[in-house]
């Protein structure tokens, strides 16, 4: 099991070569391939086997030249030849088994590395994903994966193999013939100079082809996605995009090219080492031959045996530096799996039980997470040390209630705080001070598993899966009959529209719901919703593409849908926000005013001022303008 050098260089030996592989590190690693110890102790056994038998035909060759040929006895040359052609079929079976032990191993530590950072990643907040690159967390959960299943399967695997070759190698030559052993020993320098030299440009660049070819998956991620496809069609920037990729595609090439190269030296280095000292041995051994001093079977099988030995021999010379190396895959996966998660549930978290729907919030005070804080080590956003200050709090001293089944509408200029505000109640945020209750219970004291199952959300600009209609509907319930689908499609008024497509619900609406317009997705967005059926609803702008007729139509089905449901409604057009039980008007992070539309108006302020503004001398349109901007035009007036 010989690896090929290039193929497990990671970085730089030079890099590595006094570096130690930290004893923390080494423990996980370990409790990492606990499971697979069975089958660990079974691929040593079977590279152990596989060794000895090897051993096993310049030992037979020798006894056909010493013994059988001389004595011209051809049952016994029968025998050693079906006893030849029987170790053939074994090793090969054992070279099977060796291969299916490493499979097995390598794809089961793929399978555990992978499930447990997924499972991690996708528990993150929210604020994680704002500050990591997509690309970034694929390369993890890819590249670095497996080349920490290499680290076992290939790296591993080739230094255990090689040091027991090696062993049983020079065991049975020094048997045969010390003095040949030592003289094939003593030409090792002549290779392991030069495959050093070639070993560390290999591994400088093969760490650049890495990096480029990271670089490269990243360009493309990012304009293969359909916003980034638009918007390079939009800025017509075709020839600029490829030639920026196409310089970095040529780059892999050169790379590529030069790495097969330097690999063809090395490889052929080792044959003309290994030739070199095959011709030294049938020399030397001639004629110790020709004096009488060893007989010809052993120097055929010494000639056979020292063919063995400098490859094992070189690349263990390596291998400190090649487990290293390959140690750092494991690192960088762990670096993600230690990535910490702010927003857990706490010790005795209770699940919220029939919810009513009341959520409050006291002195509520939040911050965003500063940037980098949550980034992945390594990238160069990553900044672990950074806080959030108080000058960057987007939310300051909010207090109010909303009680149960009643409907609140948030009001306030863009960068008020509306949605930050809003994103506290499922936990998509923690307050940075004061508390988030629903139903009386601080949200960090309930399993955000139960809160969520409560809390039903519709956002501006809602996201579909690469899926059909039918399966992300479901997502909000996977156990949801057709006829349910149905009833909640007419709900949101989007039945007839996905009857009337030729494959009805089994369209793929394309990724991000891209093959639909911006109200269809809303309306499937709300349909989701009101399959969920959630005690608590928030909708954030989620009329804002709706055309007046499509707004009617989505305002009366939300209109029965929200009937004896908490609803936090976020910048809908005026005629929605005058209709709420309660408007909550934010400016600069701070309530300022909240009421009902009568109540507002009576004591005057910031409301009173922007809606006077709109519907003064009798203004038709009054009723499809957004608070938003009837707030900047009435802070414009003032």
């Amino acid at each position: 099991m010989h690896q090929a050098p290039h193929m497990l260089l990671r970085s730089d030996p030079a890099s590595v070569a006094g570096a130690s592989i930290p004893p923390g590190l080494r423990r996980r690693v370990l409790r990492l391939a606990r499971p697979y110890r069975t089958m660990l102790i079974g691929f040593v056994a079977t590279i152990i086997v596989a060794a000895v038998v090897d051993l096993v035909p310049p030992l037979l060759f020798r006894r056909i030249v010493d013994t059988t040929i001389p004595d011209k006895n051809l049952a016994e040359l029968t025998v050693v030849g079906v006893v030849v052609v029987i170790v053939a079929f074994v090793s090969a079976g054992l070279s099977f088994a060796e291969r299916w032990w490493s499979a097995r191993i390598g794809e089961g530590l793929i399978y555990d590395l992978r499930d447990s950072l997924f499972d991690h990643v996708q528990r993150m907040p929210v604020a994680f994903f704002t500050q990591t690159q997509t690309g970034a967390l694929i390369s993890r959960l890819n590249n670095d994966v497996i080349g920490a299943q290499r680290a076992f399967t290939a790296t591993l695997g080739s230094v255990v193999s090689n040091a027991i070759v090696l062993t049983t190698t020079l065991v049975a030559m020094l048997l045969l013939e010390w003095r040949l052993t030592l003289l094939a020993l003593a030409l090792l320098p002549l290779f392991i100079w030069p495959a050093k030299r070639v070993g560390r440009r290999l591994a400088a660049i093969t760490r650049e082809g890495f990096e480029v070819n990271a670089e490269m998956n990243t360009t493309m991620t990012e304009r293969f996605g359909i916003g980034g496809a638009m918007l390079v069609k939009l800025f017509g920037r075709y020839d600029t995009e490829r030639t920026e990729f196409a310089d970095r595609a040529r780059r892999v090439r050169d790379i590529g090219v030069t790495s097969a190269m330097l690999g063809r030296i090395f490889f052929t280095a080792l044959a003309l080492v290994a030739a070199v000292g095959t011709a030294v041995v049938y020399w030397v051994g001639g004629r110790m031959v020709i004096e009488d001093v060893i007989t010809l079977g052993t120097l055929v099988a010494m000639a056979a045996y020292v063919t063995r030995i400098y490859q094992p021999l070189t690349a263990l010379t390596n291998a400190r530096v090649d487990v290293m190396t390959a140690m750092v895959s494991f690192d960088r996966v762990f670096e993600v799996l230690d990535q910490p998660n702010p927003i857990t549930d706490r010790p005795g978290a209770v699940d919220l039980v029939d919810p009513r729907g009341e959520v409050s919030f006291d002195d509520v005070s939040f911050a965003y997470p500063a940037g980098g804080s949550l980034a992945l080590p390594g990238s160069n956003e990553h900044r672990p040390d950074a806080v959030a200050t108080e000058d960057a709090a987007v939310l300051h001293h909010v207090s109010t209630t909303v009680a149960a089944g009643t409907t609140v509408a948030l009001v306030g200029p863009s960068g008020a705080g509306k949605t930050s505000l809003s994103s506290l109640v499922p936990r998509l945020y923690d307050v940075s001070d004061g508390a988030v209750r629903v139903d009386g219970r601080d949200v960090r004291d309930l399993t955000q598993a139960s809160l969520r199952r409560a809390i039903g959300v519709v956002s501006q600009d809602p996201h579909l899966f690469h899926e059909s209609i039918r399966d992300n509907l479901r997502y909000a319930r996977p156990d949801a009959s057709d006829a349910e689908l149905e009833a909640a499609c007419r709900a949101a008024r989007i039945h007839d529209l996905v009857a009337a497509l030729p494959e009805g619900y089994d369209t793929v609406v394309g990724e991000r719901g891209y093959r639909l317009s911006g109200g269809e997705k809303q309306r499937l967005a709300i349909a989701r919703m009101l399959l969920k059926d959630p005690a608590v609803v928030i909708l954030d702008e989620a009329t804002s593409h709706l055309d007046a007729e499509n707004e009617a139509a989505i305002q009366a089905a939300l209109a029965d849908a929200l009937d004896g449901r908490t609803a936090l409604v976020i910048a809908h057009r005026l005629s929605t926000i005058v209709e709420a039980d309660k408007i909550l008007v934010l400016e600069d992070g701070r309530l300022v005013d909240e009421g009902t539309h009568a109540e507002l108006l009576a004591r005057g302020g910031l409301y009173a001022d922007l809606y006077r503004t709109l519907v003064r001398d009798g203004d038709a349109d009054a009723d499809v303008v957004t608070v938003a901007d009837a707030v900047e035009a009435a802070g414009t007036a003032s």
